[in-house]
């Protein structure tokens, strides 16, 4: 929910260019270790103020309303000094914010003052994004309570990225969707290479083992993310990478039908999903080995074939990553990682399994990824020197 990419479509085709960025280096403050809120009583939605909303606001989050924290009222009392850090393709923003009054906030625990804030414009026309919201919401519940208004106790994971708190803007008609801030995510940090940024086999291990632990946990609770990709892997200012946004995760029932729909975008898409039904549960390593080879270089897998293509835009996909342009400064280990990342469906490994890998347990450690964030900051900084003094 929480990317640098929202999805008002399913991504059939490439991304388009100049995508949006998540970049928080203007905003001080202290290091992120958000905390989730801690659950509700059953009866502590009930208590909170009676609002009343315009008949079409009622309407239209009506499927929202056991999730919406009413306790506090207006959340413009309570989260100043917004920052916009990023644009979504359906209107909706992502803004940093500070919390002014932590004590206000009925029922929170909040171990950092700030925190990221979706806002999703309401609409009296109808607003799409909200069945997606809708969707993402019952997905990220606890399996063990019943109803929507669970959100209150979501699942969670040091991996994973989900809003812990559901707030309605009545001044100006839209949706506040509260999660934990991140530094920058993963593509942009791939797209600094070309400006310098060595990113360094170790490091390369450290994202992947995250991104695993957090498919690994998922996994436990029957979920298939089905859009892992740089864009939805987001970094803490702490140098962990969590997994965002489940605008395509399903729950997975053992023993169930198999999938059919499109999900993802096609350069991290497992070659089974165009194919034919699929097993959901083993798409998220092939694009997990997408990303790996991307970070390898600089540029998803396939995408050099698009000018090939012609006008249907299609890109030419096979069940093999392409060569990598500089092998032999790769260990065996990251080259036997990558093919068994794009092993048949069949034959894929587990999250689990992955995680023992040669490659995953060489990983860096978790101060070389704080490193490289601070690199990002310098290399933006000469850049952006570099185009002032072009612009003189």
């Amino acid at each position: 929910m929480y990317s640098s990419e929202d999805h008002s479509t399913q991504h059939a085709y490439p991304l388009p260019q100049g995508r949006p960025t998540i970049l928080i280096d203007h905003i001080q403050g202290e290091p992120s270790s958000f905390k989730l809120s801690p659950p509700h009583s059953a009866s502590s939605f009930a208590q909170s103020p009676s609002h009343t909303y315009p008949d079409w606001v009622s309407e239209l989050v009506k499927p929202l309303l056991p999730c919406i924290d009413e306790s506090i009222g207006d959340p413009r009392n309570f989260y100043h000094e917004l920052v916009e850090i990023a644009e979504c393709e359906s209107g909706s923003s992502i803004y940093a914010a500070r919390v002014v009054d932590p004590e206000g906030i009925t029922a929170r625990s909040l171990s950092t003052l700030l925190v990221a804030i979706k806002i999703v414009p309401l609409n009296p026309g109808g607003t799409p994004k909200l069945r997606d919201i809708e969707q993402e919401l019952a997905l990220l519940k606890s399996q063990s309570l019943p109803s929507l208004a669970s959100l209150s106790h979501p699942i969670y994971h040091q991996n994973i990225v989900i809003p812990d708190t559901v707030y309605i803007d009545l001044e100006e008609g839209s949706l506040w969707l509260r999660m934990e801030l991140m530094e920058r995510s993963v593509a942009d940090v791939i797209q600094l290479i070309e400006e310098g940024l060595m990113l360094q086999e170790r490091m390369i291990a450290r994202v992947a083992a995250d991104v695993l632990q957090g498919l690994k946990f998922l996994e436990t609770q029957g979920i298939a993310h089905r859009d892992v990709r740089s864009d939805n892997l987001l970094v803490s200012r702490d140098g962990v990478v969590k997994i965002a946004d489940f605008s395509f995760a399903l729950r997975v029932t053992p023993g169930g039908p198999l999938c059919t729909d499109p999900a993802g975008v096609v350069y991290w898409q497992a070659p089974e999903i165009r194919q034919g039904p699929y097993d959901p549960m083993k798409v998220d390593v092939w694009s997990l080995g997408a990303t790996v080879w991307e970070m390898a270089e600089s540029q998803p897998p396939f995408s050099a074939n698009d000018a090939a293509n012609g006008e249907d835009n299609r890109v030419a996909v096979t069940e093999q990553w392409p060569p990598l342009s500089q092998p032999n400064i790769y260990s065996p280990g990251f080259h036997e990682f990558l093919r068994i990342c794009s092993q048949p469906a069949s034959s894929r490994p587990t999250p689990g399994a992955l995680l023992k890998s040669p490659f995953v347990t060489n990983a860096c450690g978790r101060l070389v990824i704080v490193q490289l964030l601070s690199q990002c900051v310098s290399i933006e900084q000469m850049v952006q020197e570099r185009e002032n003094e072009a612009a003189a």
